[in-house]
């Protein structure tokens, strides 16, 4: 951040990790690709006791779609892509490449989803877990260690990176007791025990993100090299807690959305800058292509560039598309009808999330839940927290956005939950 801009109003596509990488792959939202929840091993829907029924799973991000790789490529990249992929139908395991749909059947040249030091790590190699890492040492990376190769072979051509680190995903575990020492006596009285390994497994994704940007030093490519860091959503109410902002990963109050955005870009982006307009992550493909200098595939997208944020982060950004979300699904799929109904600000808790959408325009953010049709709309300038519901104080402002949502949603052939004796889908 001290060498970058900062985005401090920036949103995944989805508050859960598939649905959002296919939005920043492709620069589409999950409502428009029918992409909306978490891949799965075989074909099906949620089976729930609830009034509305959700629609069928998509397992795989349909080889159609142009992949930010793909375009890439075709523009004289090389494209590598290392890590967390997980928008294919499950393959072998839980994130398993599928032979049919991997990365280099949508426009990578390159790859591997090696675990590196994630515990997923473990499932193949069982004794790692308990090989304790030398104090002030971290654990050898080797999903890290292939992406610096890929840095290393095409030093001397244009290429593109998509590194997609396993971290800080569940199971939350690290062999750094170093760590966890450091970030237990951080902790206040009342917190979690497994806090402290999320806090050290942070700090790993950290020191691996040093890695790169020291390889790009050393390759003395620094200055010709835009990088972004992102997350694919907000983080998980187990182990962490998105406080001042309400909700979590699987709902879109902002602390399921609203995510971390980095952009250094030495000698164009002037260091420890700050841009609050809001973005979105399907705003990468548009901006990756303008910043290549080539134009985005035909076809409608949802994003819009950020370059001209780069040179001012105050400039105005002419969108085509509003800033909406969709989540037709309900979570937990296991334990829902114990899980607590309100959704809450740092209360550690999963709570019951049911199928609804989002849109924002300036600084209102109307949220449509389905079920019972209800509306709510917050003032985010005034109230991030989206404590107080100001739809019946402003129904002139509800009925725009309603409006404005379902517009977009009909337009793109979205999805949508269905009473249980009739199933609706989009396609």
């Amino acid at each position: 951040a001290r060498e970058g801009l900062r985005f401090t109003q920036a949103y995944a596509p989805a508050p859960i990790c598939s649905a959002s990488r296919a939005g920043f792959l492709t620069g589409k939202t999950p409502a428009r690709l029918n992409f909306e929840f978490v891949t799965k091993s075989e074909p099906g829907q949620q089976n729930l006791n609830t009034p509305l029924q959700s629609p069928p799973f998509t397992l795989n991000l349909p080889l159609k779609e142009q992949t930010i790789g793909e375009a890439l490529t075709a523009a004289g990249y090389e494209t590598g892509f290392f890590g967390k992929w997980h928008i294919n139908q499950h393959y072998k395991g839980y994130l398993g490449w599928s032979p049919t749909h991997s990365p280099f059947k949508q426009g990578f040249a390159e790859g591997s989803s090696d675990f590196g030091s994630h515990p997923y790590a473990y499932r193949s190699h069982p004794d790692l877990r308990n090989q304790q890492v030398p104090e002030r040492h971290f654990p050898s990376d080797t999903l890290t260690d292939k992406a610096l190769s890929f840095i290393q072979n095409h030093r001397s051509k244009p290429f593109f990176l998509y590194l997609s680190q396993y971290y800080v995903h569940d199971p939350i575990h690290t062999r750094c007791e170093w760590l966890i020492r450091k970030y237990r006596d951080r902790l206040p009285i009342n917190a979690k025990p497994i806090q402290a390994s999320y806090g050290a497994m942070l700090e790993t994704l950290d020191h691996n993100v040093g890695r790169v940007l020291e390889s790009l030093d050393k390759t003395g490519l620094t200055d010709k090299t835009i990088v972004v860091l992102m997350s694919d959503n907000g983080g998980h109410p187990n182990y962490t807690t998105n406080a001042p902002l309400r909700g979590s990963k699987w709902n879109l109050y902002e602390g399921g959305i609203r995510v971390p955005m980095i952009v250094r870009w030495p000698n164009h982006i002037s260091p420890q800058t700050v841009c609050s307009i809001p973005t979105h992550g399907c705003d990468l493909f548009p901006t990756f292509c303008e910043l290549a200098g080539i134009r985005p595939p035909k076809g409608e997208r949802d994003g819009t560039s950020l370059v001209a944020l780069f040179q001012n982060p105050t400039a105005k950004l002419h969108r085509e598309q509003p800033l909406v979300w969709h989540f037709p699904y309900y979570h937990p799929e296991k334990g829902f009808d114990k899980a607590p109904k309100e959704i809450g600000i740092g209360d550690f808790l999963t709570s019951q999330t049911r199928p609804h959408s989002a849109i924002r325009e300036g600084d209102w953010k109307l949220l449509h839940f389905y079920e019972k049709d209800r509306i709510e709309l917050y003032n985010l300038k005034i109230d991030s927290g989206e404590r107080s519901n100001l739809a019946e104080h402003h129904p002139d402002v509800a009925a725009r956005l309603k409006k404005n949502l379902e517009t977009y949603l009909n337009r793109t052939n979205a999805r949508f939950p269905s009473p249980r004796s009739v199933v609706r889908d989009g396609r």
